[in-house]
């Protein structure tokens, strides 16, 4: 177990929120890492936080630094992960940036590894009225205080980034910035844990994420993971039953997160105060920040664009940007990028945003390089595979939205249906619900496992399914270019009072692919998202569907920056249920569907409408030619 954890903590550098590398992608790693021996002094510090409490951070000082230089601090609660000569594996993150010269830190959060305290996943801003009061911005603000004063040579400048957890810590760190903090990049942070990121979309719970990282998390001060009895999650999460049986034979009440989940099933306080939004919906950014996502980020892609959108509101001094490329989860920190599961983007997009975008965004604010971004925002825009750079995201100017209708004979078009009376049927059945992707599902975080790039899967492994439900256009004569929000209405029934509501945007190339035969026909993933249907006027007070009483949803499936291209086809997918990344609804209303009993789970009758009155569709930004 000590073996697999340590190599848990060398593969998280990449991912923050516990996304493993491939372990072949290490090795390729390791035998071209720096020897930073040669490159760095390293000083192991207990940095004092104004409550007592001290964290284990680890500094590197170039060696051949001729000026006083930056701070670059990294804080991270998944352990620095010193390699056998006692570097940490987080320095092959900034490997473009040594060149301009920094100082960087790196630091176990409180109550995590080698530092003292108590971990509390996600802990609230203070209380700002209490002059006691900390939390992790405070810790930053300490830390930094700190360094400037006891680490010779620094010109008084503090950088900061990170990913995912990382990410938060990072964002975290401009609520009460320090006076020295002079650039941020926050990466794939969670912004609203119960909206859009890890633990739940829209209000529909991520079982196996959130059961898997809680258990990980919080067994111990190191992580460990679950120990499952099936190879196959899909049939341990199936036999688990209703999700009351996670505490009754597993967990027992041990793990905090775990029991938050069970007592808040609803938008409450308890979330609403760790969410993003309260705090920075009226915030003014005097810190430069560069929000950083993934189109195929698997756990936060939500985050990072909804905190750019938050700020941007009052960003009256174009502090703000945004970078957003083909990328899983923290995938831009390693490797080329150029090839995604099965998908090869041709250009080496994870080393152009290190080398393009990240190391000149800090050599400009802490070191006076270069010039400031002219750009707001860069996006690679994928099925063309070329950056693209805007004055805002998402576009402003030259932009249409249309809607692209469902009709019948699982046909897609831009024209409106006609008919009075249409819809297409399914039955749901929650005790044989659809895999989110090809089975075996392998636990989220083993070696091998594909939880990272299962948003780019081809999606014919459900084409045939009975309860999945498909429409697509004919083969398209011109290319289709989407930037922008991609919003689903969806006009439903069901035959229950609860259901799920499962919206995909999928890319289907043509048949014949010269040269790469096994695309032939596949079926890419554009944009997807789920939706609770409980929550359709409030996520702070659900309420049960009419049975059988047409209902609308305006379903967002996120922004995107694609091209469909001529030949290939646009197709949509609708189903309800998405298992085990989202857990089985019953499908029958309880008022806490953590606490339902396995007599709750009954079959649904579906029906989308999609008549003229009724008009299910699919609004899509299309850049004008």
């Amino acid at each position: 177990m000590k073996r697999i954890v340590k190599m848990l903590m060398l593969a998280l550098f990449a991912a923050a929120l516990a996304m493993i590398v491939p372990l072949t992608l290490l090795a390729q790693e390791d035998a071209a890492a720096a020897d930073y021996g040669a490159i760095f002094t390293k000083t192991d510090a207990m940095i004092p936080m104004r409550d007592g409490v001290k964290l284990h951070t680890e500094i590197y000082v170039p060696k051949d630094a001729k000026e006083a230089l930056p701070f670059f601090l990294t804080r991270t609660p998944y352990g620095i992960g010193d390699d056998d000569k006692g570097f940490t594996g987080l320095l092959r993150i900034y490997q473009e940036m040594f060149a301009d010269g920094y100082i960087f830190v790196f630091q176990d959060i409180r109550g995590k590894y080698g530092s003292e305290g108590q971990f509390v996943m996600q802990r609230p801003p203070r209380n700002r009225q209490d002059a006691k009061s900390i939390d992790e911005g405070t810790d930053t603000y300490d830390t930094i205080n700190w360094l400037l004063k006891n680490v010779p040579n620094n010109n008084g400048r503090v950088g900061e980034a990170g990913i995912s957890y990382g990410g938060w810590l990072t964002a975290m760190s401009i609520l009460e910035p320090h006076p020295a903090l002079k650039a941020i990049s926050e990466q794939a942070s969670p912004v609203d844990m119960y909206i859009g990121d890890d633990f739940h979309h829209n209000g529909a719970f991520r079982l196996s994420y959130g059961f898997e990282y809680a258990a990980m998390m919080e067994a111990g001060k190191e992580t460990q993971q679950f120990n499952f009895d099936k190879y196959d999650t899909y049939e341990w999460y199936l036999a688990l039953g209703p999700l009351s049986n996670a505490n009754a034979k597993y967990l027992h009440g041990k793990i905090p997160t775990w029991n938050d989940f069970v007592n808040h099933p609803n938008y409450d306080e308890f979330w609403q105060t760790q969410a993003f939004p309260r705090y920075f919906r009226d915030l003014k950014l005097t810190v430069p920040n560069l929000n950083v996502a993934g189109w195929w980020d698997q756990e936060d892609f939500y985050g990072p664009v909804k905190i750019y959108e938050l700020l941007e509101k009052n960003d009256t001094n174009h502090l703000n940007y945004l970078a957003s490329g083909p990328w899983r989860h923290g995938s831009w920190a390693s490797g080329t990028g150029q090839k995604l599961g099965n998908i090869d983007f041709v250009n080496h997009t994870s080393e152009y945003f290190r080398k393009e975008i990240q190391a000149p965004w800090f050599a400009y604010w802490l070191h006076d390089k270069g010039a400031r971004p002219a750009h707001e925002a860069t996006t690679f825009e994928t099925g063309s595979n070329t950056w693209k750079n805007w004055d805002a995201w998402p576009p402003k100017d030259g932009v249409i939205n249309r809607k692209l209708y469902l009709r019948a004979d699982g046909k897609l078009s831009f024209d409106a249906p006609s008919d009075a009376t249409a819809f297409d049927e399914y039955v749901s059945d929650p005790a044989n619900p659809v895999p989110y992707r090809p089975r075996p599902v392998e636990e989220t975080y083993s070696e091998g496992s594909r939880w990272g790039t299962w948003l780019l899967e081809d999606q014919r492994f459900v084409d045939h399914r009975p309860d999945v439900l498909t429409w697509q256009t004919d083969v398209l004569t011109d290319d289709i270019t989407v930037a922008g929000d991609v919003v689903a209405h969806l006009f439903a029934s069901t035959s229950g009072t609860d259901s799920d509501w499962v919206v995909k945007l999928i890319d289907v190339y043509p048949q014949n692919i010269p040269g790469d035969r096994k695309m032939s026909g596949y079926e890419l993933m554009i944009s997807n998202e789920v939706f609770r249907g409980r929550f359709r006027n409030s996520f702070e007070k659900p309420e049960p569907l009419v049975a059988n009483q047409v209902t609308p949803f305006a379903i967002d499936i996120h922004t995107t920056d694609h091209v469909f291209l001529k030949g290939h086809r646009i197709m949509v997918q609708v189903q309800s249920t998405w298992f085990p990344i989202i857990d089985r609804n019953p499908q029958k209303y309880v008022p806490n569907i953590f606490k339902a009993e396995a007599a709750d789970y009954q079959k649904a009758t579906q029906h989308i409408h999609r008549s003229k009155q009724y008009a299910s569709n699919v609004e899509l930004p299309v850049v004008a030619k």
